[in-house]
């Protein structure tokens, strides 16, 4: 079966250290779904576009990538715009021109994953319809959630919330070192991921940039760090994104994600079950920041 991702896609204005500006097609979501698509997977994204030459744009890539938008993803009065600044480390920082207010969603049914990350899952008032549609959808399709959060478009109180309403809805969760930081900085890393796997999921990652991840597997109660891979640094733009896309698609060729019967199959896993599938997502990661913008890798270049 298909996998739907929902939440936004927008347009990155990358302005280098430099002064030279690029715009790229991006947006959490979008490039998740472009990760899976360059996978091989199936996939469609509900996103919320305007009628304008962004959204055009936007279109087209996902035309060219052979990811169908589903009905529901136009209204938007202007297409979203990230402005991305990178530093002398190519790092990103980034402001928001956007909205979120998608008002349908097609039938969960014919999905058997779904994932919800960022600023789709915060911004109001779609955030509350994506919200019940995966309350949904628990019946029939398995849930992933990377929380990706923006201190630049959300509050504190509003990424907490959330967080606590998404977690207890997924199966998998994703969230950077950054993220866990900033909404619990008194807590170790190893302590929260274990703490929202106490809440529903089976499987935590929380990545750590440069120093790899660390994987929580709630069933076994394991936790392990693994090592980044090795590569060259040009920017992080998408790097998030392609570790998400790289995680999915190896649960999902493992069996593990996609189904009522791989639910059972996640929560009964165990860490040497699942480090394939981190394996995989630090190696989409590593060849991610070694090209500029949010870039989606092969399979063919992860052998």
């Amino acid at each position: 079966m298909h996998t739907l991702v929902v939440g936004e896609a927008l347009i990155d204005r990358v302005t280098a250290p430099d002064g030279s500006v690029a715009e790229h097609v991006g947006g959490s979501p979008a490039n998740v779904a472009f990760g899976l698509g360059a996978l091989g997977h199936g996939v469609e994204l509900a996103t919320w576009l305007g009628p304008d030459a962004h959204g055009a744009r936007i279109e087209e890539v996902c035309r060219s990538r052979g990811i169908p938008l589903t009905p529901g993803s136009h209204g938007a009065a202007s297409t979203p715009v990230a402005h991305a600044l990178l530093d002398a480390r190519g790092s990103a920082t980034y402001t928001f021109d956007l909205e979120w207010a998608p008002e349908s969603f097609p039938s969960h049914a014919v999905y058997g994953h779904i994932h919800l990350g960022s600023i789709g899952a915060v911004l109001q008032p779609g955030a509350g319809r994506v919200r019940r549609f995966l309350e949904e959808a628990r019946d029939t399709a398995t849930i992933s959630y990377d929380p990706n959060l923006r201190p630049a478009l959300m509050t504190l109180e509003e990424a907490r919330d959330a967080v606590a309403a998404a977690v207890p809805l997924a199966d998998v969760v994703k969230a950077s070192d950054e993220d866990v930081d900033w909404i619990a900085p008194d807590k170790p890393l190893e302590d929260v991921a274990a703490e929202w796997g106490g809440l529903g999921p089976s499987l935590v990652v929380v990545t750590r940039g440069g120093e790899g991840a660390l994987v929580h597997v709630t069933g076994s109660g394991e936790q392990l760090s693994l090592p980044a891979a090795a590569t060259r640094l040009v920017d992080t733009v998408g790097a998030g994104d392609s570790f998400m896309a790289g995680l999915l698609s190896g649960l999902l060729d493992a069996g593990l994600l996609g189904s009522p019967d791989a639910r059972d199959g996640l929560r009964k896993a165990s860490l040497e079950d699942v480090t394939p599938a981190v394996q995989r997502a630090l190696a989409t990661a590593a060849r991610t920041v070694a090209v500029a913008g949010a870039y989606a890798p092969s399979r063919a270049e992860l052998a």
